[in-house]
């Protein structure tokens, strides 16, 4: 790996992070967090493809269709998006992602490199139990209980395969992602290197 860390937890290098684990697993908790204690920036996949959902355009329609029935952007599509994204300059000396790669091909076709992939594992059940005050609250027009059981399936059967890739690279940390919020993280940092 390409990262080097004092004990105060400042890098002297950079560090690339992957968050990966279904809906309701805590990765834009644990992304928030870890920016601040890795001191790199963190990016939700989810809130971009909700910001161009938003657009008043023909694809921002068939952005907000896709996510709102639960389906996955296209990977010819999402690839370049991301690294787009990516390319930017506050992205330069790291990063947390969260919510990419979501399929194999993904993986394979992703060029801005990656040091480690987090899984934070949850059982469905609990990931719909986390989300069914989210739908009560009705925070995004996607998180209908419909569309989350559908995105929950497609982790199974189109994500799943993504962390046997990275487990083949020995980039991939598995979580237990039911603990408190304080023992994921604390276990996060201490698979990632830092004290």
């Amino acid at each position: 790996m390409k990262v080097l860390w004092t004990k105060k937890g400042s890098s002297k290098n950079y560090m690339k992070v992957i968050l990966i684990g279904i809906q309701g697993s805590g990765k834009s908790t644990q992304g928030n967090i870890l920016s601040e204690k890795l001191h790199v920036p963190y990016l939700s996949s989810g809130h971009i493809f909700r910001q161009m959902a938003g657009e008043k355009t023909s694809w921002g329609r068939y952005v907000k269709e896709t996510l709102n029935a639960g389906f996955l952007i296209p990977d010819e599509k999402a690839i370049p998006i991301i690294e787009e994204y990516l390319a930017k300059p506050e992205y330069k000396s790291g990063y947390i992602l969260d919510g990419f790669p979501r399929t194999t091909k993904q993986a394979e076709d992703f060029t801005n490199g990656v040091d480690k992939v987090i899984y934070l594992k949850v059982s469905d059940k609990e990931a719909l139990w986390r989300l069914s005050g989210r739908i009560e609250e009705g925070v995004r027009e996607d998180n209908t209980l419909h569309a989350i059981r559908q995105r929950i399936k497609l982790f199974h059967d189109v994500t799943e395969p993504v962390l046997e890739y990275y487990r083949k690279q020995s980039r991939l940390l598995e979580v237990d992602g039911e603990q408190s919020i304080e023992d994921v993280t604390a276990q996060i940092l201490a698979g990632v290197g830092v004290e």
